[in-house]
């Protein structure tokens, strides 16, 4: 039986669950690893073991892309796996145990995301820069949160850029930022100057900086959302991806959660690999990857560009498939 008390929904509420039956036919498609493996056996598949299990089990210098999003320093509960806070210390071995463990893995020009909160943050950097290569320090708003009333509201989780060396991939015009442009300047010929006049509005491409307040947190009217507690947005993984990816290369997310990372990885035409200990959040993943081939579409991503949140731009597409630099050059004058 499902850990996930069931909930009275309104009938508006999209999130995404599975029944029993559903749980059971999902269930039967999860791989689990016994001995060493192949590249071609894991790719496009869900692991549902522990990741520290399955580690000695996957091949050397296959992944592009790593994703990690590890319980953060707090005391949570994962559908009834809890994951309790820990001395900073404590937390900081766990941490580098499980990185150096992931190292063997990595190709040698691959790029690393790890997700964190702000107190976390401080704990895994060192790590982060024994092992790799820190480029940056992404800075994401999370509007979601309650109030605090001693205290100021915490609104922002921390990304860390990471690479394995000096060569790594990195697509920065496939993860511009549309922006309306509000004060629009012209060329002495009266022609737009760096922006794109439209009958919805004016338009700028902009550089992605390290600061990101496009984002929106699944919520009950999004069919992305689960009721996994610490859900990424498709957006946000979206981002990491083209970015960090190229279309023939290889993701890997080894605390998949809900499937966030994989579901993204799909729509975008990227290998990838998922690993979770919890069967539910395994079988809610799967779920997803079969709603993907009838939906590819990423909320706040349409015509090749990320949009501003709330704006015009963040209505869906069937089809979101990235723009060659050549389509993009032809859209926007940059």
């Amino acid at each position: 039986m499902s850990n996930i008390i069931a909930k009275h929904r309104a009938p508006r509420n999209r999130t995404l669950t599975c029944r029993e039956i559903e749980r059971a036919a999902y269930a039967s498609t999860l791989l689990r690893l016994k001995s060493p493996t192949l590249v071609e056996r894991i790719a496009n598949s869900i692991i549902h073991q522990d990741f520290e299990s399955v580690m000695p089990y996957l091949p050397d210098q296959f992944v592009d892309l790593l994703i990690l999003d590890p319980p953060y320093n707090l005391t949570k509960n994962f559908n009834g796996h809890v994951f309790r806070a820990q001395e900073a210390t404590q937390y900081q071995s766990w941490f580098e145990t499980a990185l150096k463990g992931l190292m063997r893995v990595l190709k040698p020009e691959a790029s690393v995301y790890v997700c964190s909160d702000w107190q976390t943050s401080t704990v895994i950097f060192p790590v982060l820069d024994r092992h790799l290569h820190v480029r940056n320090r992404i800075t994401w708003e999370r509007e979601k949160g309650r109030g605090a009333k001693m205290n100021w509201k915490n609104n922002t989780e921390d990304i860390w850029f990471c690479t394995g060396g000096d060569e790594y991939y990195f697509d920065v015009d496939s993860v511009k930022l549309k922006r309306r442009v509000i004060a629009p300047y012209r060329n002495s010929d009266g022609q737009p100057k760096d922006w794109q006049e439209t009958e919805e509005g004016n338009y700028r491409l902009t550089h992605p900086s390290n600061l990101w307040s496009d984002i929106t947190i699944p919520f009950w009217s999004m069919p992305e959302n689960t009721d996994h507690p610490t859900q990424k947005p498709e957006k946000l993984i979206a981002k990491l991806i083209l970015a960090s990816c190229p279309q023939d290369g290889f993701v890997l997310d080894p605390f998949m959660g809900s499937g966030t990372t994989p579901v993204v990885a799909k729509k975008l035409l990227r290998r990838f690999c998922g690993i979770e200990m919890n069967e539910e959040y395994c079988c809610w993943a799967a779920k997803r990857l079969q709603l993907a081939d009838r939906d590819s579409s990423i909320q706040g991503y349409s015509q090749g560009v990320f949009w501003e949140r709330n704006s015009f731009g963040d209505q869906k597409l069937s089809k979101p498939s990235p723009l060659s630099p050549q389509q993009r050059k032809g859209l926007f004058d940059e």
